[in-house]
């Protein structure tokens, strides 16, 4: 059988946390494609940009078991990896400082050649919102055609949403149970799966109209919640692409997630 190839770009970061000597590889990208790597029918690429420092070889390292292609990330020896000091409540719940980001490298980018190439080839390709190049990614979109999945997450510009759904196979973002009527009518209108997660209240996707629901799984002892959401949606968009089933991929995607929940760091 054919594999699937997915392709996710461009944040690779290393979480630092504080008080400890923990450094975690991580960023939506990176914590996604290590996630989906455990899926044998799929063939991963994960793309970005990295500096040459200790946050690289700490990345480069975790990684270098894992089952993705990582021979297209980009280095850049001017700027620092992306780095983020990351603070944990008693609870496990992550937080930020106003100082806590150092992701210049990552602000600018351009796809290259190569790059463009990669995803022109792919089934499915996974961005943030938030990505510098994530309108270069919908302008590929149009005319290559793979499937394109994107967190949103906390975005809230219902108007801008409704301008890009057109181009979107998997709309996911973090809400609540006010948002989820917006959604709802928004899938009577675009062929997408508009996923909502609800935190500890599960999931909701809506498509064409039709609403499921997914409880998460209980986790008695959380250990850190970085990279739930990002585990969470491999899991939905690769379960989903090799099966079809919502539900199913909703699941999966829970199940991961609560296994991430359990350790420092994205997986």
């Amino acid at each position: 059988m054919k594999k699937i190839k997915l392709t996710a770009l461009p944040c690779i970061c290393a979480d630092v946390f504080d008080g400890t000597d923990i450094i975690r590889p991580g960023g939506e990208a990176l914590n996604f494609a290590a996630h989906a790597s455990h899926f044998g029918a799929i063939d991963v690429t994960l793309l970005g940009i990295i500096g040459k420092d200790k946050y690289a070889e700490a990345i480069m390292d975790s990684i270098s078991r894992l089952d993705i292609d990582k021979s297209h990330i980009r280095i850049d020896e001017r700027y620092q990896t992306a780095n983020n000091m990351t603070y944990l409540t008693a609870e496990g719940d992550r937080y930020y400082k106003d100082d806590s980001w150092n992701g210049k490298i990552l602000d600018n980018i351009i796809l290259n050649d190569d790059e463009i190439r990669i995803l022109s080839e792919s089934d499915v390709v996974f961005v943030h919102f938030w990505a510098s190049c994530f309108s270069q990614v919908v302008e590929l979109k149009k005319t290559s055609g793979f499937k394109l999945a994107v967190d949103f997450d906390v975005y809230r510009d219902f108007a801008d949403m409704e301008r890009l759904s057109p181009y979107i196979d998997f709309f996911m973002i973090s809400g609540s149970e006010e948002l989820l009527p917006k959604f709802r009518e928004l899938s009577y209108k675009y062929d997408c799966l508009f996923n909502i997660s609800l935190a500890e209240r599960g999931s909701v996707t809506y498509f064409k109209g039709q609403e499921f629901r997914v409880q998460a799984v209980k986790v008695d002892n959380v250990i850190d919640t970085t990279g739930c959401g990002d585990s969470y949606h491999a899991g939905f968009v690769c379960s989903y692409m090799l099966e079809k089933d919502i539900e199913k991929a909703m699941n999966l995607g829970s199940e991961i997630a609560a296994e991430t929940l359990k350790c420092y760091g994205g997986f």
